[in-house]
């Protein structure tokens, strides 16, 4: 295991604002190796992220390439040939410019895939909860809540309890006998 040096903490959040950060997202791997990097105390090499992640390392180290490229990791300085990594940011924003143009549909099709494989996994057993609101409020007054709800979840995060994952969307109602 590398022996890293001390480093700055992740800022606590990365606004994304170019497409080819949307795209080093938009494979369930590449989440996962943000969460591990996200969860990890110390940076971890490519070796350590695969066997963390049960992976081969060969197979991993195109997608931490794509993401170290995207700048969403950065390499951690340590001694010793092999090269560990962080997560540049604790939480990731997509910016409103390319909301408003639609590109953070890879990332949101990689957030469903995830979402359907918590529920593969866990509805069977009783461990995966959902619901699901119709509401008449404002877009903004949706974002806003779900930011102050992001804000609190951070704020009361206790390392000592197992990780959750908790996923938000939101959309305008699909009225009955609509089709797209």
């Amino acid at each position: 295991m590398s022996t890293p040096q001390p480093q700055a903490s992740p800022a606590d959040v990365l606004e994304l604002d170019r497409p080819e950060q949307l795209k080093a997202l938009g494979h369930p791997l590449r989440l996962k190796v943000l969460q591990a990097l996200g969860q990890s105390d110390e940076p971890l090499t490519n070796r350590e992220l695969a066997a963390r992640l049960a992976v081969d390392p060969g197979h991993l180290h195109f997608h931490v390439r794509m993401l170290h490229r995207a700048g969403l990791i950065e390499r951690a300085e340590a001694a010793g040939r092999e090269k560990p990594y962080r997560a540049v940011a604790k939480h990731l924003k997509v910016g409103s410019d390319i909301r408003a143009a639609g590109g953070a549909s890879e990332l949101q099709a990689a957030q469903l895939r995830e979402l359907e494989r918590g529920f593969d996994a866990h509805a069977a057993k009783g461990r995966f909860r959902s619901a699901q609101v119709h509401t008449r409020l404002a877009p903004e007054t949706v974002r806003d809540l779900l930011r102050r709800l992001v804000q609190e979840l951070t704020e009361l995060e206790d390392e000592s309890e197992p990780l959750q994952t908790v996923t938000f969307a939101f959309h305008p109602a699909i009225e009955q006998g609509e089709t797209d």
